[in-house]
Parts: C-alpha cells; sequence; structure tokens
C-alpha cells in the first residue's frame, strides 16, 4: 500500500529542514530503518530513517530544496502495510528522527542494486552523490574495502556515475565550493549554489549581524607564566593520551569572568524583549569542520577539571570532524569561545553566535618585546584577547570588567584554583 512519508517533528522549535542527500532513488528497495535521507536544519544534519520497507514510488523534494515540518518527502509502496492515515502537517505520526549529525561509515547503508554494505566516511558518500556515482559499482582501496575519495577518481567510478547521474537525475546533491568541474571554457567563472551548512551559516551570521548591535573590545595578555603551567600539567595530562591546549585554561578564566558579569552568560529574546542569563555555563567551543564552521558545546563546564575539558575538547572536536556529533553536542550554548591557535593572528572581531550576547575570540601566544616589571625590554609571551558584545544589551564597560577579570586569570593561572575545594 501507498506509504506518504512526511518530515518529522526533529524537535528544538525546528520548522523546517533542506534535503542534504537521498540514499534512495526512485524505484529503488529500501528497508525499514535503513538510512532514508540527510536533511540539515539549523541545528544539525539528520539522518532520517526509512518508516517502512518497501519501493520507492516517488522523491518529492530534490536536494537543496527545504521542506517545512510535515511536509511531504518521499512516497514508498509499503510491503504489507495498510495505508495509514496521515493528516497534512501531522509530523507526528512519523517516527523521530535519529540526532546524529551525519551517517557514520558503520552504519553504512547497503547497496539497493547489490545488498552488499558500502564502508566509506559522510563526505566520500556526499561527494559520490554530487558526481552521480553509484558507490556499489566502486571497488575501496581502504581497510575492510572501505571506499576513500581517491576511489571516486578512477575510470570505473567516472563511467559508473555518467550512468547514475542519468537515472537519478535531480535528486543529487548540490556542489560544495570545493568541488571542480571541467569546463570547456576554463576562463568562465564557476556559479556554486549556496547550501547545505554554508547556507545555514550564511543565514545565521546574517541574522546575528542584523539583529545585534556589534562592538568588540580588545585587551593584550602576557601568557609567560600560563605557557609555563601548560607545559608542566600537560607531562600528567597527557599520559592518558589527552592533548593538552591552552583552552581548558581559557575556558575556567572565562567562567570566572562570567560569574562576575552574569549578563554576559546569557540569550537575547527579542520576541519578548528579554534577557534570558543562565545559572550554569554551557561554553560552545568554534571548530572547523570539513563542512564549515559549527560549535560543540561543553556543558557545566564549571563542573570539570582541566583534565575533563581537555578530554571533551578532544573528543568534541573529534566528533565534529568525522560527523559523529549530537544534536544534544551542538544545542544549548550560553556563551561561545572561538580560537584558531597557532593560526590565530593578532586580532579579529567575532561575530555573536546569535541568541548568545557574547563571544570571546582568541589569538595566537607570540613572543614579542614588551617592556618587563623592572623597566627593561626583553621578550614576552603575548596574545590578544578579543570580546564583541551586543551593545543592545551589554555596555562596554561590561566587556572591559569581563576581560580585565579573564587576563588576570591566565596571567596568573594559578588563580584558577584559588577557589577548588
Amino acid at each position: 500500500m501507498v506509504y506518504e512519508f512526511r518530515l518529522p517533528d526533529i524537535g528544538e522549535g525546528i520548522a523546517e529542514g533542506e534535503v542534504v542527500q537521498w540514499f534512495v532513488v526512485e524505484g529503488a528497495v529500501v528497508k525499514e530503518d535503513a538510512p532514508l535521507v540527510s536533511v540539515l536544519t539549523d541545528k544539525a544534519n539528520v539522518e532520517i530513517p526509512s518508516p517502512k520497507s518497501g519501493k520507492v514510488l516517488k522523491i518529492h523534494a530534490k536536494a537543496g530544496e527545504k521542506v517545512k515540518v510535515g511536509g511531504l518527502l518521499v512516497t514508498i509502496d509499503a510491503e504489507g502495510t495498510p495505508a495509514p492515515t496521515v493528516a497534512h502537517g501531522a509530523a507526528g505520526a512519523a517516527p523521530p528522527a535519529s540526532t546524529t549529525v551525519a551517517v557514520s561509515p558503520s552504519a553504512a547503508p547497503a547497496s539497493a542494486s547489490t545488498g552488499r554494505r558500502i564502508l566509506t566516511t559522510p563526505s566520500v558518500r556526499r561527494l559520490a552523490a554530487e558526481r552521480g556515482i553509484d558507490l556499489a559499482s566502486v571497488q575501496g582501496s581502504g581497510p575492510e574495502g572501505r571506499i576513500v575519495e581517491a576511489d571516486l577518481s578512477r575510470p570505473a567510478a567516472a563511467s559508473a556515475g555518467a550512468v547514475v547521474a542519468e537515472s537519478a537525475r535531480g535528486h543529487s546533491a548540490a556542489p560544495s565550493p570545493s568541488m571542480t568541474h571541467a569546463s570547456e571554457d576554463r576562463d568562465a567563472p564557476q556559479r556554486i549554489p549556496i547550501r547545505g551548512v554554508r547556507r545555514v551559516i550564511a543565514e545565521r551570521m546574517s541574522e546575528a549581524k542584523h539583529r545585534a548591535a556589534h562592538f568588540t573590545y580588545v585587551e593584550e595578555v602576557d601568557a609567560g607564566e600560563l605557557v609555563r603551567v601548560r607545559e608542566r600539567m600537560a607531562k600528567h595530562v597527557e599520559k592518558s593520551g589527552v592533548k593538552l591546549s591552552y583552552l581548558p585554561f581559557i575556558i575556567k578564566a572565562v567562567i570566572a569572568g562570567l560569574r562576575e558579569n552574569p549578563w554576559m552568560n546569557a540569550h537575547m529574546d527579542d520576541a519578548k524583549q528579554e534577557v534570558v542569563v543562565y545559572p550554569s555555563y554551557n561554553i560552545g567551543i568554534a571548530t572547523a569542520a570539513p563542512e564549515g564552521l559549527i560549535v560543540p558545546v561543553i556543558h557545566h563546564a564549571e563542573r570539570k577539571s582541566v583534565t575533563k575539558l581537555a578530554t571533551e575538547i578532544q573528543e568534541l572536536a573529534e566528533k565534529a570532524r568525522t560527523g559523529k556529533l549530537t544534536l544534544a553536542e551542538i544545542t544549548g550554548g550560553t556563551f561561545t569561545i572561538t580560537s584558531l591557535g597557532a593560526l590565530g593572528g593578532v586580532l579579529a572581531t567575532p561575530i555573536v553566535n546569535y541568541p548568545e550576547i557574547a563571544i570571546l575570540g582568541v589569538h595566537k601566544i607570540a613572543k614579542r618585546p614588551a617592556y618587563l616589571p623592572d623597566g627593561s625590554i626583553g621578550p614576552a609571551m603575548l596574545m590578544n584577547l578579543s570580546v564583541s558584545l551586543d551593545h543592545r544589551i551589554l555596555d562596554g564597560i561590561i566587556g572591559a570588567r569581563f576581560l580585565a577579570t579573564v587576563k588576570a586569570n591566565l596571567e596568573d593561572p594559578h588563580l584558577l584554583f584559588a577557589d577548588m575545594a
């Protein structure tokens, strides 16, 4: 019987999603709970499993299209299933979606044509869809037959792509900026649709700049003692296989600053014209992922030791790179830190991660000449910090006080541990 599957209510107040990639084509047979479609919301890239086993009759939303919650996604000729009564927009009739950010290699769907399990990464799977290549026809050269990106360039894969592109026209994912296309006119400009994660980033940045009145305050920090403390502590922490960066210390210093300036640990509710101040410190760490910038969140950071923070930072960064973050791990932030580490430059003016109302930019530690305590000029390990505020809510003096506390705790890291039981 015919089953109409609609975009389910994914939660977190999400009203719509963008179709990123279909794991099936019209005419293919799909099994219940097998990966069906990947949908991008403003929170995460959510993989939705098939609610029924059967033949895919019609795909109603192409890759790159936005669908409202309750909007029709696909029609399936379900095997041995009575036709359900689904009211238009009744999202609750559909099963809940997976909350993982992308398909993990272990959860790779089986090929509809061969039935074999296809081992590969989400980025390779998406690239294959963009090029119109049927992964079932590609021989993987990685461990256990895993398909790597280089395998997509082999002649067999290229010829298979031409066939699949013709049969599945209109259902492949949008090209990414990293793709290079052969063109008869090599001097012709390339037009690349802004879709997927990049479109979400563009929309959120535009909203942040439109709503928040940005103001940036900058402070210089003498990081010499921080460098020495980190080096000594790293010998202990890294025995457990965890790399100790400067971020855990910066998070601790930020929490000290937020405690003294609680309105900075808040959201702006423009609809109600209210500031929502949070008692816990959920610190987002801006992280570069293959598809764009993403902000995993360390919840209740105030309860965690330097070692625990280092462990969680490392785990979240790895999940971001491999597309395995859950919805819970990228939501609920109250304050964001953005840092490029050694590439952090001298100064930047971060954009507030709206609806948050403040963000800290961390810049590289570099040896530069400075006046030393004895009045002489000598080398010092210096670092700039920049805090951007929503000036509608926070005055410049708040940012100055906040950075003064952060600076004091980083210049004398022992202060970070003074209040520990």
